[in-house]
This record gives structure tokens, C-alpha cells and sequence, in this order.
């Protein structure tokens, strides 16, 4: 036989599915998203007024270098011109203060006038340009003149200079020999022919050859063009202030800081520890998410959804039970265990109760049991009605005469309107919670889920607040966690799964809701205690049905103190006593109470 029921799978996600889903997550972050926008446009407010009333000049100016012949292709430019070197000697405080001198600067606007001033150099090209940045156009182009004209005017005379020391190097090493020459040829002259003048004619010739070669190096540097450059574009005064403006400084403000903001939601997106997607959720409990329950339109929800305006949650609790239904691992047993990672059991309660109701809608017998027993308050929350004895109680024969231990034999009957009614075993709270939920009674009411068309669903404390639910794992096997994802950790998951493994049981799937109303992230899966756990239901019962009363007891009261309750149990017969078998109260709207 091909088995049917297969446990439900992850589906594998494709790479546009992974994409979209981590931009949906960064979008999770619209603080980190509106400050780094807000940010973009001051800086943009500020960018767009700072330059209102600042203009900019610019003058281009043309280098080149020393030469005798500037229509000679052999010299490259570049190669005599060390661009980077004359871009720092156009910044300098030599050129500047030429540039003063003409302009009238003082002493005290030097400063400021070199701070206006700016000298960059065209890629592949010979080419300085010069921008100063004013509060006028008039005075921006003066300066721009100015700066470039007395650069020009500081590369003349360092060229003059280094032309006039190198022709002075040349006269002195041509003086002493062009004397030398003259005395030999005196000398010379008064010598008879012979061999003596013969070799004095060849001194003379050689002392001569140095003197035209001095000669020719001297003629050839003064014959030289030193023209520093020229200036190609002279500075005008600007139309326009410079800058984009303040509606484009706005923009691009917003971009910039729209950038800055996802950038700053990323960062904290791979170093926040909650779970980002369900996907997350999937893979840190090893089991598929199986549903997510919309957040009610009005209070914090009801807690059973049957019969209410708005049959989304009711729907989505159906669909949750479908899933479960068709979960081999479920199907086998039948036996459900609830609970919520820590803090709060709101939720988990009202999936546990509407779970029942939805199973119950389907034919089976669904018997609820609360095994909370440190903060039970479904029998106060729900109206309710006596049963007959049936399930465990008819098997174990009911509770002991004088032994109130829990489970005492106490069922209700819970009306869930058109989905039927289901059994409800009431918590309450008992001396020791160990060895009640451990009991050979709790171990008997569990596996009435072996009986034929029998669903058992129990309710348990938060698995990592207490160790309550590991005690029950062995028995119910299969484990739904209820939790809200933004409070809780993929660690605390991981713990849980490994928790229910090594206790013998198994994570079915989980069912995810939104925070609860008043309740910020991260509050309730942290460890937070919740609020209002004996607190009335928000919504008063309807006036046509009486109100139900919870039915607990002090685990402390003696012997005397259970007879003297049996007693007042069976007294004023004119007190409507829940429980009695008198009433059945279907639940229509019956809102949450806190945990």
C-alpha cells in the first residue's frame, strides 16, 4: 500500500522568491528606513542652502615648456613638464601671495583667499585649471584672473632664474679658458717657427674648440622662448550660483539617504537574531510553518473563532487542522501538544481551543485538556457545562473519594456553535505540577486518543519558561509550537527543537501570529511575564447566558476543606453553579484573556 499522508515539506525557494523575501524583510525596518531618509534630506536642505549664494570662476591656462624650436615634433611636453609639481606650485602660498599683492589682500584675508581657490588638471593634458569659489560672481572671476595670472608670472621667473644660473656657469668656465688663450697667443706671436710653436698652435687650437663650444651653449640658452603658458579661457563672472539647487539637493538627499538607510536595515537584518521569514522559522525547527493567523480587526482576538465577523482566523485555524490531518505523523496518534516558546500563552490557548473546535467540526471526538497548571484559566474564560462521565473517567471509574490530585474527573463541555462541542479537562493549580502531569491518571487521560474517531489536544506552559511540556512529549509525540517571530530567537527554536527531540518527540509544524495588542516586539518571547493571567475575559458575556464562574481550588486546603467545598457545591440550590449540567453556552465571541 502507497502511503498517502506525508509530513508537510518545505518548499525549495527559487532565487527571485529569495530576493523578494529579503527585501520584504528590509522593509520590516521603516525606522532605520525613514531616519536614514530624514538624514539625506537635512543634508540635502543643507547642501541646497550653503551653495545659494556661492559662485564659482574658472580660468584655464596652457603650460609649455622652455624651447628653441616649438615646432619641433622631438619634444614631448609631458616629458618636460612634471604636471602633478606645477599643479602644487600653483596652490602654493608664493603664488597666492603674488596674487594678494595684486588683489590688495591683507594679511588677515590671506587665509580666506587660498581657501577659495582650487587647481586640478584635465586627464591627458597640459592644461591647469583654476576655480576659486566666491560670495559674488565678480569677485569669484577677479580672483580666478588673478591666482592664474600670477602663477604665469611666478613659473617666469623661476624659469628666468634657472636660465640665468645656467648661462652664468657657462661664462665662468669660459673665462679662464678664453684668458688661457689669449696669453698663448701672445705667446705665439713672439715665438720664432720651429717645432716649439708648432706645438703651441695645437694647444691654441684646442683651448679655442672649448670657447666656441662654451660659446654655443651660452648663445643656445639665451636664444631660448621661456614663456611660462598662456591663458586659453580667462575667468567671467557667473550667471548662476553654483550647486544643484535646493530641489535637486532634496533629491538627491532622499537617494542618498534612502541608500544609507538600507544599508543600515541590512546590517541589522544579518545581525538580528529573530527569525526573518517563515522560511527561517522552517528551518530552525526542522518542520513547515502552518499557518499564520491574521491579526484581528478588533481587541486582542477572540478565542474561538467560531461564529465571529470576521472568518479569517477561523478559516486559517481550519486549514492549520487540514494540514495536521494529512500529517501521517499526526494521523497515526492523534495526540497534539500546544505550546508557546516562553512568556505569554495567549495565543497558544486560543490555538489549542480553536484547534479542538475545528477537529470536533469534522466528527471527532476531541477532548482539551489543560495541562497549565501553574496559571490555568480556560474553565474561567469559557462557559461551559457538566458532561456525562465518559472518556477516562469511565474507564479509571472518576476521581478517588477525598483524592483531588489532578485530573479529578472534572469535564466540561464547551459549545462551539456550528463546529459542535469538544471536552474540555480544566487545569488547576496543584502542589506539585511534576508528578500531577506524570501521573498514571494524566498518562490514561492522554491515550484516550487509541480510542477509535479520538482526538486529544493538550495545552501546555511555555516549553522553554518551564519543563512541564517535556514531560508530556513522550506521551503526545507530536508538538505544535505557537509563537509570534519577531519575539523570539532562531536560537530559542533551535532549543526547542532539540528539547522535543531528546525527549522522544516531534515538532509537527508551527503556527505563527502578530504581536499582541499593547505588546511590543520581543516582550513576550524573551522571557517576559505576562499580564492579567486570572483576569476576567475582555468581553462580558451575552445577558441572555449566565456568566461562567472558574471552577478552581487552593492546592493547600485539607480534608476539611474539600468536604466543606463538596459541601457548598451541593448547597443554595437557588446559585446557578457552572458546571452543574444545567446550561450549555454556545461561544460565539468570548475574547482573550492574558496568560
Amino acid at each position: 500500500m502507497i502511503e498517502t499522508n506525508r509530513p508537510a515539506s518545505v518548499p525549495a525557494e527559487d532565487e527571485p522568491d529569495l530576493l523578494r523575501d529579503q527585501f520584504k524583510q528590509l522593509l520590516r525596518y521603516r525606522r532605520l528606513l525613514g531616519a536614514g531618509v530624514g538624514i539625506g534630506l537635512l543634508g540635502g536642505v543643507y547642501l541646497g542652502i550653503s551653495t545659494s549664494d556661492t559662485y564659482v570662476a574658472t580660468a584655464d591656462i596652457v603650460l609649455r615648456a622652455p624651447t628653441d624650436d616649438p615646432f619641433n615634433p622631438s619634444l614631448a611636453p609631458d616629458k618636460a613638464i612634471n604636471i602633478g609639481s606645477e599643479r602644487q606650485v600653483a596652490l602654493s602660498s608664493s603664488t597666492a601671495n603674488e596674487a594678494a599683492k595684486k588683489l590688495g589682500v591683507t594679511s588677515k584675508d590671506f587665509a580666506g583667499l587660498r581657501s577659495g581657490l582650487q587647481v586640478t588638471n584635465p586627464p591627458q593634458t597640459m592644461v591647469l585649471r583654476f576655480t576659486y569659489t566666491a560670495s559674488s560672481p565678480k569677485e569669484a572671476a577677479t580672483r580666478a584672473n588673478a591666482m592664474a595670472e600670477a602663477y604665469l608670472l611666478k613659473r617666469q621667473e623661476s624659469l628666468d632664474v634657472t636660465r640665468d644660473k645656467m648661462v652664468k656657469g657657462y661664462l665662468d668656465q669660459r673665462d679662464p679658458v678664453a684668458k688661457t688663450l689669449d696669453e698663448l697667443v701672445k705667446q705665439i706671436n713672439a715665438m720664432p717657427a720651429g717645432t716649439g710653436r708648432d706645438a703651441a698652435y695645437a694647444s691654441k687650437t684646442d683651448l679655442q674648440s672649448k670657447v666656441n663650444t662654451l660659446n654655443g651653449n651660452i648663445a643656445k640658452l639665451q636664444a631660448l622662448d621661456m614663456s611660462p603658458g598662456r591663458v586659453t579661457s580667462p575667468a567671467t563672472p557667473p550667471s548662476d550660483t553654483d550647486g544643484p539647487g535646493l530641489v535637486m539637493s532634496l533629491a538627491l538627499g532622499a537617494a542618498v539617504g534612502l541608500a544609507l538607510g538600507l544599508l543600515a536595515a541590512w546590517v541589522r537584518l544579518v545581525f538580528d537574531p529573530a527569525p526573518r521569514s517563515e522560511g527561517d522559522v522552517a528551518r530552525a525547527l526542522r518542520a513547515p510553518v502552518l499557518g499564520y493567523l491574521p491579526r484581528p480587526k478588533t481587541g486582542g482576538g477572540p478565542l474561538l473563532a467560531a461564529g465571529e465577523e470576521d472568518p479569517r482566523l477561523a478559516e486559517e485555524f481550519r486549514s492549520v487542522a487540514f494540514r495536521l490531518a494529512y500529517d501521517s505523523r499526526f494521523a497515526d496518534r492523534r495526540r497534539l501538544l500546544v505550546v508557546a516558546p516562553r512568556g505569554s500563552s495567549e495565543t497558544a490557548a486560543a490555538a489549542a481551543v480553536n484547534l479542538a473546535a475545528s477537529f470536533a467540526e469534522t466528527g471527532k471526538d476531541v477532548l482539551l485538556i489543560e495541562a497549565d497548571l501553574r496559571t490555568p484559566v480556560l474553565a474561567s474564560q469559557l462557559p461551559t457545562g457538566a458532561g456525562r462521565p465518559r472518556w477516562s473517567q469511565a474507564q479509571g471509574g472518576g476521581a478517588a473519594q477525598g483524592d483531588t490530585d489532578w485530573p479529578d474527573g472534572r469535564q466540561l463541555v464547551v459549545d462551539a456553535g456550528e463546529s459542535g462541542d469538544f471536552h474540555l479537562i480544566p487545569g488547576e493549580p496543584v502542589r506539585n505540577v511534576a508528578r500531577a502531569l506524570t501521573s498514571p491518571r494524566a498518562t490514561r487521560l492522554i491515550s484516550e486518543a487509541d480510542s477509535p474517531n479520538s482526538t486529544v489536544v493538550v495545552l501546555a506552559p511555555p516549553v522553554l519558561s518551564y519543563a512541564d511540556a517535556l514531560a508530556l512529549v513522550d506521551r503526545v509525540d507530536g508538538v505544535l509550537v505557537v509563537c509570534d517571530p519577531r519575539a523570539v530567537h532562531r536560537t530559542d527554536l533551535s532549543r526547542i527543537r532539540e528539547l522535543i527531540s531528546g525527549a522522544g518527540g516531534t515538532v509537527l509544524g508551527a503556527v505563527l501570529h502578530a504581536p499582541l495588542p499593547g505588546e511590543k516586539h520581543g516582550r513576550g518571547g524573551r522571557g517576559g511575564k505576562a499580564k492579567g493571567a486570572s483576569a476576567a475575559p475582555a468581553q462580558a458575556p451575552r445577558p441572555s447566558a449566565p456568566q461562567a464562574q472558574p471552577l478552581t481550588r487552593q492546592p493547600n486546603q485539607g480534608h476539611q476543606g474539600q468536604q466543606g467545598q463538596q459541601t457548598h457545591r451541593q448547597a443554595e440550590p437557588e446559585q446557578h453553579i457552572p458546571g452543574d449540567g444545567t446550561d450549555t453556552v454556545a461561544l460565539r465571541t468570548v475574547r482573550m484573556g492574558r496568560r
